[in-house]
Formats: structure tokens, sequence, C-alpha cells
């Protein structure tokens, strides 16, 4: 929850500095959903294309995560988040284990429990890689670059990413969806319904205590097998 906080607080001031220097923030959101909702397909393919772009280059995407709901509402923006994270995830991946490995390294020498999430990873790849992902302990790129080092199979990697950073997806456009809705009646694009409003919420604050469980049992899970592994001699990366 700590990305989410941080999220909306880098949208609050974003929105706060383009008040002070006379942004006209507010135009140019509308503009783009105005934009993506008449070039519907043109702006999915450039929304996903910027989300691989920004896993490669290690930029949080939690704000680009939000900014699905708002531009493409809940089913698509998961959809689009989806398929952005998991291509980015792959993309990082590979420039991780054939491109950038010597630096990878360098990078995750400081990680605490670095070498038992590798040692974890060689006994039961899948599992661990799913329990990392699901819990917030390690950021996405960071994961993303991380496990391109270790002992992980590709398929296993895809499959783990897709399934873990689901929840987390769903909680951010959901969050992002909302602010369109509200948006829209605030400006009067729209006639107030307390039931919509209400079911919306209702859905939000259990979308939350959903992710807040999963993630939660996920992060002690994982902590567990990596207590256990670091009490065990550790393999040798090299062999």
């Amino acid at each position: 929850m700590t990305a989410l906080r941080v999220a909306v607080a880098a949208l609050l001031l974003t929105a706060i500095v383009a008040g002070f220097v006379g942004w006209p923030l507010g135009s140019w959101i509308a503009g783009a959903a105005t934009w993506a909702q008449r070039h519907r397909e043109a702006a999915s393919a450039l929304f996903v294309a910027v989300y691989v772009l920004a896993a490669v280059l290690a930029v949080p995407g939690s704000i680009l995560t939000l900014a699905a709901g708002y531009l493409f509402g809940l089913p698509l923006g998961v959809a689009l988040t989806l398929a952005g994270s998991v291509l980015g995830a792959a993309a990082a991946f590979v420039v991780g284990r054939f491109v950038a490995r010597d630096w990878v390294a360098q990078r995750v020498a400081t990680w605490p429990r670095f070498d038992a999430l590798d040692a974890a990873i060689r006994h039961d790849g899948f599992a661990i890689m799913l329990l990392a992902r699901l819990s917030p302990v390690i950021p996405y790129n960071l994961l993303n670059y991380g496990l391109s080092i270790t002992a992980a199979r590709f398929l296993d990697y895809l499959l783990a990413s897709w399934i873990g950073m689901l929840p987390a997806i769903v909680l951010y456009v959901y969050t992002g969806s909302l602010a369109k809705s509200v948006t829209t009646l605030a400006s009067g694009g729209g006639t107030p319904s307390w039931v919509g409003q209400s079911l919306l919420a209702i859905g939000l604050a259990a979308t939350i205590a959903l992710t807040v469980l999963i993630t939660r049992r996920a992060t002690r899970m994982l902590r567990e097998r990596l207590a256990a592994e670091s009490q065990q001699p550790l393999p040798d990366r090299t062999e």
C-alpha cells in the first residue's frame, strides 16, 4: 500500500505545481481522455508501448496504472496494464539476463537476502516468484531485473508475473476509474447517482481489503521461505 500512497502523493504534488505555474493540467487530462475515447486502438497501443518502455527504464509504473483506469475504465484498463506490465517485465528480464547482467549484479549485491531468494528459486522457482510478485516487499522494476540473474525460468517468470501482479493492478486501475467518475460528476457531466457512487466506494473498499490480505499473506510466506533458505548453505551461482 506504500506504493499507492506515493503515487497519489505524486499526483497531488503535480497538481499543486501545475496550479502555481499556470499549467492547464485539467485541460490536458480531459483532452487525453477525449483522445483516448475517440482513438481507442491507437491509445491502447500507445499506452502498452509506454508501459513497456517505462519498465525497461525502471520508471515506476503506478501513475501509469492509475491513468489506465482514468482513460480506459476498469475492464480495458486492467487488460492494457496487465499486457504492458507483463511485456515490460519480459523485456527487462531479457535485458538484465543478456545485456546488462554485470550491472544488475552490482545493483542487487546490496539486497538483503538476495542470495536466499536466488537459492529458493532454484528449489521452487514458480512459487517463490509468485509470492515475490504478490508481496510489495520488492518493487516491480527491481524484481524484474533482480530475477533476471537468478536461476528463474523465463516461462515460469512470465506466468508468475501475470498472476502475481493482477491484484495490485486491479486496485490501481479501480482507483483511477473511480477518480474519473468523481471528476465527471464534479464537472457537471452527469447526474449524481448515490446508489452508483455507493457501489463504487464499496467495491473500492472491498478491493483494497482483498489486496491487503493477499499481499500480507504473501509477504509472510515469502519471508518465512527466505528465512528458512538463509539457514541452509547457499549454492554456487556459477555452477
